[in-house]
């Protein structure tokens, strides 16, 4: 098995770059494992879809979830102007800095992503893995963070190569109703490096 997300100095698939309005978050991205949720994503930001919009969710110690133009968590495309199906692969995680597609259930991914942010995992939870077969690597990596839960409901297609500081920093925002950052977080660019 590979993980891709264990050798990010290995892969070759695109990368992207978050100009967010508080510092960059370089990603890799990985299209052999979830080559829709990939292309839906490069195709958007090439078309500026992502350009000032905001992290319209963000929760310490779990995730910052952007990529809906309307700001309100109700709206977004995907490129096909209808949802898409989920990508699971046994290779990739919800490790902490995982980039994942936001769903309202099975097989409707549009536009919205989030990225894991959880420093915090409780001990009984790595064990549980361990018991329910999770790979070794992965349960090891799972010991700096991450939403093991959310395994196999939300598609992986990314992983935060550079800027976890950045994640943390938006993750520690004051946030108003409904996990809304006080003062708007913006994506105010997306830059893809192919």
């Amino acid at each position: 098995m590979n993980f891709p997300q264990l050798h990010l100095e290995e892969e070759n698939g695109p990368k992207v770059v978050l100009h967010t309005s508080m510092g960059d978050i370089k990603l890799q991205l990985f299209p052999d494992q979830a080559p829709k949720a990939v292309e839906n994503f490069v195709t958007l930001a090439k078309q500026d879809y992502y350009n000032e919009s905001i992290f319209h969710r963000v929760i310490s110690d779990f995730m910052v979830q952007g990529g809906d133009p309307t700001g309100t968590g109700m709206g977004g495309q995907s490129i096909w102007q209808e949802p898409f199906e989920d990508e699971f692969s046994k290779e990739l995680y919800n490790l902490r800095g995982a980039l994942s597609m936001a769903n309202a259930g099975p097989n409707t991914n549009s536009s919205q992503f989030f990225i894991v942010q959880n420093q915090h995992l409780p001990e009984q939870l790595t064990q549980q893995m361990k018991e329910a077969g999770f790979p070794d690597e992965i349960v090891t990596a799972y010991q700096k963070g991450g939403t093991p839960w959310l395994d196999f409901r939300h598609t992986v297609f990314g992983q935060v190569s550079d800027g976890m500081t950045v994640v943390d920093a938006i993750a520690g925002v004051k946030t108003a109703a409904g996990d809304k950052p006080e003062e708007p977080v913006v994506i105010e660019s997306v830059e893809v490096i192919e």
